[in-house]
């Protein structure tokens, strides 16, 4: 076991773990958030994609020693209120059905815009493709993601 301080959604949070549990379960088992979704335990579906300085990451096979000072967001800490746009455009267009794995979209979807402001529909698709949804609402995962991308 290790300790480690960790920098959650914007504030400081010490755990004891092992260095290689995977941050997704420090999230959820050690900081009682249960946001962030476990999904294949393999980094393969993206149910557990959080953000690692900015960047889209599968939480599930990302160790806590690998988080060093980088700073980590988690669906709750994307926004306080829900007004992130990605958030309101996934309301807008009405896109979750069973929700399972729509705070790893959301998460996916904000570090591409992101990087991306303004991704053509191939560029979505592509950065999608490693986030799966059992309920098929890809089409209107994509179109979410174009209208936040015109409100960002």
């Amino acid at each position: 076991m290790a300790n480690y301080t960790l920098k959650v959604n914007g504030e400081a949070q010490q755990v004891e773990a092992s260095p290689n549990t995977p941050l997704l379960w420090v999230l959820r088992d050690h900081l009682d958030m249960a946001g962030t979704k476990f999904g294949c335990g393999k980094g393969l579906c993206g149910a557990c994609t959080v953000h690692v300085d900015g960047a889209a990451v599968r939480s599930c096979s990302y160790p806590v020693s690998a988080v060093g000072d980088l700073e980590v967001t988690t669906i709750e800490g994307l926004s306080e209120d829900g007004s992130h746009p990605v958030q309101q455009a996934w309301l807008e267009h009405d896109v979750p059905q069973c929700g399972y794995c729509q705070a790893g979209q959301i998460m996916n979807a904000a570090a591409l815009l992101n990087k991306n402001p303004d991704p053509s529909d191939e560029e979505i698709r592509s950065e999608m493709l490693g986030n799966i949804c059992r309920c098929g609402t890809y089409t209107r995962i994509n179109k979410a993601i174009k209208t936040a991308a015109k409100k960002s």
